[in-house]
C-alpha cells in the first residue's frame, strides 16, 4: 500500500463525514485511512463506521494526549510507504491523491506539503480568516502559496512524509502547539527533500470565530519561542513581523491619544482665551492623529482590496481586516509574552496560553 491518511480527532464527528466523503471520491485509490479519536467526548466511530464499504478505514481510541501523539498512534498501526497526515477540519478535491502521486513520480522526495484553500460553502468569517493565514500581507506566505518570505514548512493540515523517515525521526514530539514546525524542523536537519507541492491542496475550514482565532495564533505565537529555545537557528526574520507590527499599532495608538490630548488641549485653550496658542497645539494634535491613522488605513485598504478580489465579496474583504488584525497581533502578543517570560525573566518549562486548544 503507498498512503496511508492519518487523522487524529477530538469531539468531530461531523467534520469527519465531510473529510471521509471526499477521500471516496479520489481517483486515485492506493490508500488506508486511519482514524485516531482522542479521548472525545463526543465519539465518531459510527460516522466512520458508515464508510467501512467505501473505504479501507481504521478507528481506533485512545485517551486525550494531543494531536501530535495520536498521529504517532496512528502511524504505528498503519501500512502504507508514505503518511499522509490531516486535520480533521479539511477537505479533499477529488485529484488531491492523484497530484500527490504524480509529484512523487516526477520528483521524489521524502516530505512534502501542500496550501490550503477556502471552500465556496465556507462562511464569510471562515473565508476572512483563511485570507489572513494565507495571504502575502499577513503571514508573508509562508503558509504554502507561491510568494513567500521564508522556504516552506509543511503544516499537519496536510504533510505527507516517508514511513521509514517518520521512524527515523521518532514522529512527532510531546509539544502540545507547534509540534508540526518541530516535526518540519527536524526533517530539514535530517537532510532529507522536503518539496511544496502546490497543486495538492485542501479545503481548510479553520476557525469558526474570531475569539478562538485569536486563540490559535496566540498559541502559535507562543509555540514560536518555544522552538526558538529548542532550535535558534529556526528564528527568522519572517517570524519578528507581527511582533514588529504589534508594537507598531501599539506606538500608532499611543500617538493618536497624544494628538487627541493635544486637540483637546487646544480646545480648553481656546475656551480660556489662550487663542495664541491654540492653533499650535491644535495643529500639532491634528498631524499625530494623521500620522498615526495613515498607515493603519493605507493597510486595511491593501487587505480590503486584495482579499475582495481573490474572494469575490467585498463583505469577506471588510472581515479579511480584522482577522488580518488578529491574526497578527495575536500572533505577535504571543510571541512577545513568551520572549519576556522565557528569554527574559529564564522560565525555562515550555509555555503555553489556552490549553485546551489543541486542535487547531
Amino acid at each position: 500500500m503507498k498512503y496511508s491518511i492519518i487523522v487524529p480527532v477530538f469531539n468531530r464527528p461531523d467534520e469527519v463525514d465531510e473529510l471521509l466523503e471526499s477521500l471516496t471520491r479520489q481517483t486515485c485509490r492506493d490508500f488506508e485511512v486511519v482514524i485516531v479519536e482522542d479521548g472525545s467526548q463526543v465519539r465518531c466511530e459510527d460516522v466512520v463506521s458508515k464508510y467501512a464499504d467505501r473505504l479501507d478505514v481504521h478507528y481506533f481510541e485512545k485517551s486525550n494526549s494531543g494531536p501530535g501523539q495520536s498521529r504517532n498512534y496512528g502511524a504505528e498501526r498503519s501500512r502504507g510507504e508514505y503518511l499522509i497526515v490531516l486535520d480533521s477540519d479539511v477537505v479533499l478535491p477529488e485529484g488531491y491523491l492523484a497530484e500527490v502521486d504524480k509529484e512523487l513520480s516526477a520528483n521524489p522526495c521524502e516530505a512534502f506539503g501542500g496550501p490550503d484553500r477556502a471552500h465556496e460553502s465556507f462562511t464569510p468569517v471562515q473565508k476572512a480568516i483563511n485570507y489572513s493565514m494565507t495571504s502575502f500581507f499577513t503571514t508573508g506566505g509562508i503558509r504554502g502559496g507561491k510568494k513567500k518570505l521564508d522556504k516552506f514548512y509543511p503544516r499537519s493540515f496536510n504533510m505527507g512524509i516517508k514511513r521509514d523517515l517518520y521512524q527515523q525521526l521518532n514522529g512527532f514530539s510531546n509539544m502540545r502547539f507547534g509540534e508540526d514546525i518541530d516535526f518540519s524542523i527536524r526533517i530539514f536537519k535530517s537532510g532529507a527533500r522536503c518539496r511544496l507541492f502546490p497543486e495538492a491542496w485542501v479545503w481548510h475550514k479553520r476557525r469558526t470565530d474570531f475569539r478562538k482565532f485569536f486563540r490559535q495564533v496566540h498559541n502559535s505565537g507562543i509555540a514560536r519561542i518555544n522552538l526558538y529555545k529548542k532550535y535558534p537557528e529556526s528564528l527568522k526574520l519572517v517570524h519578528l513581523l507581527p511582533t514588529v507590527f504589534t508594537l507598531g499599532v501599539a506606538f500608532l495608538a499611543l500617538l493618536f491619544l497624544m494628538g487627541v490630548a493635544l486637540w483637546g488641549y487646544g480646545e480648553w485653550l481656546d475656551a480660556h482665551g489662550l487663542r495664541p496658542t491654540d492653533n499650535m497645539h491644535q495643529g500639532v494634535g491634528f498631524v499625530f492623529c494623521v500620522l498615526a491613522l495613515l498607515p493603519i488605513l493605507l493597510y486595511c485598504l491593501i487587505i480590503f482590496i486584495d482579499s475582495s478580489i481573490k474572494n469575490r465579496s467585498l463583505w469577506v474583504g471588510i472581515l479579511s481586516i480584522p482577522a488580518s488584525f488578529i491574526q497578527l497581533m495575536g500572533y505577535g502578543s504571543g510571541f512577545l509574552r513568551a520572549w519576556w517570560l522565557r528569554c527574559i525573566c529564564g522560565r525555562n518549562e515550555e509555555l503555553q496560553a489556552f490549553k485546551k486548544n489543541f486542535y487547531k
